[in-house]
């Protein structure tokens, strides 16, 4: 008798079980928080709701990519995704092929939630994942499943000759029946929570481990794709790639528990359950700012502010770290200390900024609280 290491060797693959009781409240829980958000964030016009999700998909994209040991630059996806939801920015930042891949792989994911996922799609994902320039380095199969060259798909960790293999995906021999099952599943199968089918998905598409690379972005996009069919909604308010990040060694902990383990995926779905959940707890300090900002900008509308000024404030209310001085504003703004000060002398006396009582040479400048604001 064969002895079963991996879940895709259970003779009853891949019909996963679960234990009711312990998942349908932690759904229904989800399900309520989930509500409650869509709810709250219904009640603001469109140009709010697409500043929110801007700002979610920020992270989601910088997120998604860290989990796989990936740096974007913060500008340059910025921007990217500001130029792709028609959000008006002063960010400068060059063209990335990296970064527009990643946002448009995501972007394209929840714009179509609603059509069917195909094998054409997933490997032109995997193309726009994977632009020429960086294969050029990386020497992967792009647009095609791993092949026989590519040897053992294995996720291994520990010093060279004391290797621990967490987990080895089904030989290349097998993706393409188990791409087409997936995929036939993920098409037909209707009677399952949207929510439930995410986590499931997303688990069963890292199983299969199709590509050389670019597997677990693409099995997030997945989980985005029909979290956003839940909502029936493009906008994205929360992370789960975010939440993922942060609990990255747990994320990987629990998949290697359940890929090693028979058909019953409780455990991986309380888990993923868990991470929507914090992960909308951790989205309403975004969406607090989104909001704040949107305040900002109608208190003062009226003022008439030039280019620096607006890339400045922008930033300080984004998340600007240390103190502001007008040698800090010089350099990011590529002017001169004059006229530096005159920028922030203009915004003093129009109420926005106020000089910090400390003075000396540790001068800097604060943001104005709004009336109501505390």
């Amino acid at each position: 008798m064969r002895r079963i290491k991996y879940i895709y060797q259970n003779k009853n693959w891949p019909n996963f079980t679960w234990d009711y009781r312990l998942i349908t409240p932690l759904l229904a829980s989800f399900r309520l928080q989930q509500g409650i958000l869509l709810g709250k964030m219904s009640s603001i016009g469109f140009t709010l709701k697409n500043q929110a999700s801007y700002e979610i998909i920020t992270q989601d994209v910088l997120k998604t990519s860290k989990i796989e040991g990936e740096l974007l630059d913060t500008d340059s996806v910025r921007s990217s995704v500001g130029k792709r939801l028609g959000i008006k920015s002063t960010i400068v930042a060059q063209k990335n092929h990296q970064v527009d891949g990643v946002v448009d792989v995501l972007l394209d994911a929840i714009n179509h939630r609603d059509k069917i996922l195909t094998k054409n799609k997933l490997f032109t994902w995997h193309k726009v994942l994977f632009p020429l320039e960086i294969n050029s380095v990386n020497k992967i199969q792009i647009g095609k499943w791993r092949t026989q060259s590519s040897g053992p798909m294995q996720v291994i960790s520990g010093p060279y000759g004391k290797e621990q293999v967490h987990y080895e995906a089904p030989s290349y021999l097998y993706i393409e029946k188990e791409i087409e099952l997936f995929l036939l599943w993920l098409k037909n199968e209707n009677n399952l929570d949207l929510v439930l089918k995410s986590a499931i998905a997303h688990l069963w598409f890292i199983t299969i481990h199709p590509f050389d690379d670019g597997n677990g972005r693409i099995s997030r996009a997945i989980s985005d794709m029909l979290l956003a069919k839940s909502e029936e909604s493009p906008f994205r308010f929360y992370s789960l790639s975010s939440q993922i990040e942060s609990e990255r060694k747990s994320y990987y902990d629990i998949l290697e528990k359940t890929q090693k383990g028979e058909l019953d995926i409780t455990l991986w779905l309380e888990w993923y359950l868990d991470a929507l959940k914090k992960s909308i707890e951790n989205s309403d300090s975004i969406l607090t700012k989104v909001l704040f900002n949107n305040t900002f900008w109608n208190i003062h509308r009226n003022h008439s502010i030039n280019d620096r000024q607006q890339r400045m404030l922008d930033i300080l209310l984004d998340n600007f770290i240390g103190k502001l001085t007008t040698s800090k504003w010089a350099k990011m703004t590529k002017c001169s200390q004059d006229t530096a000060l005159r920028d922030i002398i203009d915004l003093i006396n129009k109420d926005i900024l106020y000089k910090d009582s400390s003075g000396g040479r540790s001068t800097h400048y604060l943001l104005k609280e709004l009336p109501n604001s505390k």
